[in-house]
């Protein structure tokens, strides 16, 4: 990086009151130095973790700036699914066949119009260890697989189907496997994932600072990041990092302002995944230093409609009365496709056969004996459901869905009444959301300029950056645990050994 073009945007300790994450510090104007280190990563959340735990093993010290009261960030909140692939031995004892070359093919559509061929192709070569550090760490996975099409396992099963890859079109291109690992614990275990890890760092000898907020980078003369301004229960504080600084701080879901500028569909989201720390203060420190971002438009919305899966049996309508995805596809895909239909309306249309409870309490929006009468009472354009239904009845009754190729198993003709609509617009269903993009990385974490040059001492992980899952249109759970992880752990390895 030349330092030259931020000239303008350096500060100095004295502004403290005003330091914003864009403007980064001299290390001329760095009063002291309170801590120091050979690596600094600033977020103890699944990828900080991870980051940590190798660069232990490398021999580096580490410091770790929490601005929580505790470590766990987003994964901790989540349902702990981890993709995993290639033949893991889960996969092997439920019966299942993965080549790796299919699940390149998956992750590469997956990860949507601007996939990084090389993380994928290195996620996937790696798999197969990366599930071993997993168990190395002291994380247990069950060897038996879930059948029932849900959004996370409520037993301590572990192997499911967690994204698209049985369902068109991705099913017509890969060769589908369920790759979705959730550790042994009953229902969500994002929880037990990180007290796990941390026990691990803490094992390593890593320093943890809680209620330690980042405040801005530490730049030297040549441009280098060598440390990080602090603030400890609102006392600034330094720590210098003599091999590099690590960014795991997580996305931006939470600073609207960002959320507003960058990806504004996100906007419509009612459920806000992640944690307070999630408000971009590690990208905007990036950008402080010169770093380039992508996918900043990107980000993953989900209609939760199911389980029970009986509800996929239902056809999926818009404001004009048709259908417009494959209803078995993962819900994070259905999601992306409702916000973009006119209005964001869309319906769930069920008969008596199918009709059920969603876990996610949609709202019943009418509810009639025929459809001609439900097609009123949602204020459909006359003859649009009539339509829809009986063409999709028709081929339905054959076992086939020629527009959108939904599975046969799910394939049943709504013909038993009544019949009911459950609401799945945007501002009426469960819509949670997050962000997706972020600094631009080389795999081995290194942070790039917008120019594709490297900044030299810093390097990120996590939602902090572009990572594995870049569309949810195309995304799987386990992804993110999974895409945070392994790529924290490279970054970790690669800023020990610098």
């Amino acid at each position: 990086m030349a330092d030259a073009s931020y000239e303008s945007t350096y500060q100095t300790a004295a502004e403290d009151t005003g330091v914003r994450p864009t403007r980064p510090l001299r290390s001329a104007d760095v009063p002291r130095w309170d801590h120091e280190a050979d690596v600094v990563i600033v977020g103890l959340g699944g990828a900080g973790a991870a980051a940590a735990i190798e660069a232990c093993q490398a021999g580096a010290s580490v410091l770790i700036l929490e601005r929580a009261s505790e470590g766990g960030g987003s994964t901790a909140q989540s349902g702990g699914i981890i993709y995993f692939g290639g033949g893991t031995p889960v996969q092997t004892a439920c019966g299942f066949e993965d080549d790796p070359a299919e699940m390149l093919k998956y992750l590469l559509m997956a990860s949507g119009p601007n996939p990084d061929a090389e993380k994928c192709r290195l996620y996937v070569e790696q798999s197969l260890e990366h599930f071993r550090w997993f168990e190395a760490q002291g994380i247990e996975f069950k060897r038996s697989y879930y059948p029932k099409k849900t959004t996370e396992p409520v037993t301590d099963d572990c192997l499911l189907y967690s994204g698209n890859e049985n369902v068109w079109p991705f099913d017509v291109s890969a060769k589908a496997a369920p790759r979705g690992h959730k550790p042994k614990v009953e229902g969500s275990a994002g929880r037990v994932i990180m007290e796990t890890l941390i026990g691990r760092v803490k094992e390593l000898g890593a320093d943890i600072q809680e209620n330690a907020r980042a405040q801005t980078l530490v730049v030297d003369e040549q441009g280098t990041v060598v440390g990080v301004h602090y603030k400890e229960l609102g006392e600034p504080r330094y720590a210098r990092a003599k091999r590099g600084v690590i960014l795991c701080a997580g996305g931006f879901i939470m600073n609207r302002e960002l959320v507003a500028r960058h990806v504004p569909k996100l906007l419509n989201v009612n459920i806000q995944i992640g944690n307070p720390g999630d408000d971009g203060a590690g990208i905007l420190m990036g950008l402080g230093v010169g770093a380039g971002t992508l996918c900043m438009g990107e980000g993953f919305v989900s209609v939760p409609f199911y389980p029970p899966s009986k509800l996929v049996s239902g056809i999926i309508v818009n404001a004009q009365g048709q259908r417009f995805i494959n209803e078995d596809a993962y819900h994070g895909r259905t999601g992306e496709y409702v916000l973009q239909q006119s209005g964001g309306v869309a319906y769930l249309i069920l008969d008596n056969e199918c009709f059920g409870r969603p876990i996610a309490g949609m709202q019943i929006k009418a509810a009639e004996e025929s459809i001609e009468e439900l097609e009123r009472g949602l204020e459909l354009p006359e003859g649009s459901l009539t339509h829809t239904v009986s063409y999709y009845n028709r081929f339905a009754e054959r076992g086939e869905d020629p527009l959108f190729h939904k599975a046969k198993n799910y394939l049943k003709p709504l013909v038993n009444g009544p019949y009911a609509a459950l609401d799945l617009s945007v501002g009426k269903a469960i819509i949670p959301g997050f962000t997706m993009g972020g600094l631009d990385t080389l795999p081995t974490g290194e942070v790039l300029t917008a120019d594709k040059h490297v900044v030299r001492g810093l390097y990120a992980a996590g939602r902090t950056t572009a990572g594995l899952p870049r569309s949810a249109a195309g995304y799987s759970s386990g992804m993110s645990i999974g895409g945070a992880t392994f790529f924290g752990r490279l970054a970790g390895r690669t800023a020990a050994t610098r």
